[in-house]
């Protein structure tokens, strides 16, 4: 399909942001989504500029009735949903486990489980009924590799992990991909945040073989080709874009 239509949760920033204008590049027909109608708005403003044909939708990926709305609201739109990327998610409230409580579990997995749960949901409800799509979860390096003071997001990322392998075992037989992309350190406004200061930032930094952290761009270009036909043999995989660190 040349004009795919797209949906992008938690597109406004970072990751997100980035995976739009990429997709923007390839032709598509975008809907971005979040929780800030100004920068929601100046996003799709700037997708239009691209040449894109776009939409924001405010949606709260906690919440199941903004998500089926979300959906909705795409497919009255646009027609149909041929790709979703599920990026909304947080980095909680980084510290060890022995200062965690019920409300900060709650907090990282509202968001990074619960959200990617009733996304798929009502995504798929769509894409097998299409016999056709592809959706691309969020995940991290952190999915697969324990990390001291990241007990929270770390374990939240394994969930997302779980949840991309089960549903695309699921979806399969509909048509529909599913897999995640897991990212090393990106240089976004999130690493800022869980690193919380720039000496902790250039040591996580230093365990990347490449030496370097990665570009927003970057995974975008990896979230494009996952959602894309080149693609279309892969499903249910984990598609690590980090340098090289978990090589060893």
């Amino acid at each position: 399909m040349s004009h795919p239509v797209v949906l992008i949760t938690g597109a406004l920033t970072g990751i997100g942001r980035a995976t739009a204008l990429a997709f923007a590049k390839e032709g598509a027909r975008i809907v971005v989504s979040g929780r800030r109608d100004d920068a929601g708005q100046a996003l799709a403003i700037a997708l239009r500029a691209a040449g894109a044909e776009a939409e924001f939708i405010h949606a709260d990926v906690r919440h199941e009735k903004d998500v089926q709305n979300l959906v909705d609201k795409t497919v009255a739109r646009f027609g149909r949903l041929d790709v979703a990327v599920n990026n909304a998610g947080t980095e909680g409230t980084p510290g060890p486990i022995t200062e965690q409580t019920a409300d900060s579990y709650a907090a990282t997995f509202d968001t990074n489980v619960l959200g990617v749960l009733l996304s798929m949901k009502h995504e798929l409800r769509v894409m097998q009924k299409q016999g056709s799509g592809s959706i691309v979860n969020l995940s991290s390096t952190m999915g697969h590799r324990g990390a001291p003071g990241a007990s929270l997001y770390t374990a939240s990322k394994h969930a997302v992990e779980g949840l991309t392998k089960s549903a695309a075992l699921e979806a399969a037989a509909f048509g529909v991909r599913v897999n995640a992309v897991a990212p090393g350190p990106i240089e976004t406004a999130m690493l800022d945040r869980f690193t919380g200061s720039a000496d902790r930032k250039a040591g996580l930094v230093a365990g990347v073989p490449l030496k370097r952290a990665g570009r927003p761009e970057e995974i975008a270009d990896a979230i494009v080709f996952a959602a894309s036909s080149k693609a279309s043999f892969i499903t249910g995989q984990i598609i690590g874009v980090n340098g090289g660190k978990t090589a060893s």
